[in-house]
């Protein structure tokens, strides 16, 4: 199936598509015509433009891959902007070729499409991969809260267990400054007592058992 607003365009598509022994079984000019025929037509793969009337190239792209997910969608488009790219390929696009492409390319593209190929026009296969690497990537999390190293040194006799008058014979500190240092922790946190500040000390690995300072 050619979609292309351009009769002259449209028309070279099917052309040397048909001469090179596809079944073109549908076209249409608008987004709105594809869509209506897409579902009679069946077709196995979309050669389609992504600047239409619309609804746009983009927007039919996923309304026929929902429709039939099986089917192969080839943008032929005048645009290689990175954005209309991107569109494309979120949307469920299988290849992108621009209009500078030659007959040959077209339909070299057209059979390696319909066998489930991915394939872009020399230049945008990096730009995808790139996205998708992008993408693939874990969103980075919160950052961890900036403690100091005696509130972290404090946290992690928390963690195993020790009281704060324990904590302050260990460190030689007053009993007073050890709950200053636990609620200042708190505060940073955003924790409310001890038992959530301990989960969160053994859930950063913070529950090793501290060396005696005075050993």
């Amino acid at each position: 199936m050619v979609v292309d607003d351009h009769p002259m365009w449209r028309d070279a598509v099917e052309r040397d598509l048909a001469a090179a022994g596809f079944d073109v079984v549908a076209v249409a000019a608008t987004g709105a015509e594809a869509v209506a025929r897409f579902p009679a037509a069946r077709p196995q793969v979309v050669v389609l433009d992504l600047q239409i009337p619309p609804p746009s190239g983009v927007e039919v792209t996923g309304q026929v891959l929902a429709h039939d997910p099986s089917a192969r969608v080839l943008i032929l488009s005048a645009s290689g902007e990175q954005d209309d790219v991107l569109a494309a390929v979120k949307a469920g696009a299988t290849g992108y070729l621009v209009k500078s492409a030659s007959r040959e390319e077209l339909v070299d593209a057209v059979r390696r499409v319909a066998r489930g190929e991915a394939v872009f026009t020399a230049g945008l296969a990096g730009l995808v991969l790139g996205e998708y690497r992008r993408l693939s990537e874990p969103a980075p999390g919160p950052e961890r809260p900036q403690l100091t190293e005696r509130e972290t040194e404090v946290l992690r006799m928390v963690a195993t267990g020790l009281s704060a008058r324990q904590i302050a014979d260990r460190l030689v500190l007053s009993h007073r400054t050890v709950q200053n240092h636990v609620q200042n922790t708190l505060r940073k946190l955003q924790l409310h007592n001890r038992v959530e500040l301990t989960r969160w000390a053994i859930e950063q690995g913070l529950d090793g058992e501290p060396d005696d300072p005075r050993a």
